[in-house]
């Protein structure tokens, strides 16, 4: 973001940092389930964030940064399978899954980490999000 004269915005900051504190404290409260599902599916949608930004960056002719963001996208797709590994055999995945669309049969995603695109064909990935439509 420096190098391209972007502001780090402070809220953001300030307001993602109280909102993980937040949600570490009522795993105290919650139990394990729900902490570890919402942050899978969080990570789901993490993935494409990456790849999105990387089509951005090559519609404006810039591609010195496909290795990083490549490999972003893909740490938070492991990221996804962690989280989703934990609660794999939890009696209450497939009831959440129904409920919020994500799980051992839904991804937020189509990144299949067993067959992995190269860094140059990763622009087929995740052109069905819906940063592509306008709606983050």
């Amino acid at each position: 973001m420096q190098q391209y004269d972007i502001p780090i915005l402070k809220y953001y900051e300030f307001k993602f940092h109280i909102i993980g504190r937040i949600i570490s404290a009522s795993c105290y409260v919650i139990g394990w389930f729900m902490p570890y599902f919402f942050a899978g599916k969080l990570e789901s949608g993490n993935v494409c964030e990456y790849f999105v930004m990387m089509q951005y960056f090559h519609s404006l002719g810039v591609r010195e940064h496909d290795q990083i963001l490549y490999e972003m996208g893909m740490k938070e797709k492991e990221h996804e399978i962690y989280f989703l590994d934990q609660i794999r055999s939890s009696k209450l995945l497939p009831i959440f899954e129904r409920i919020f669309s994500w799980g051992k049969n839904s991804s937020l995603n189509d990144i299949d980490i067993e067959n992995k695109y190269s860094v140059e064909k990763s622009e087929a990935y995740c052109k069905n999000y819906k940063a592509h439509s306008g709606k983050l």
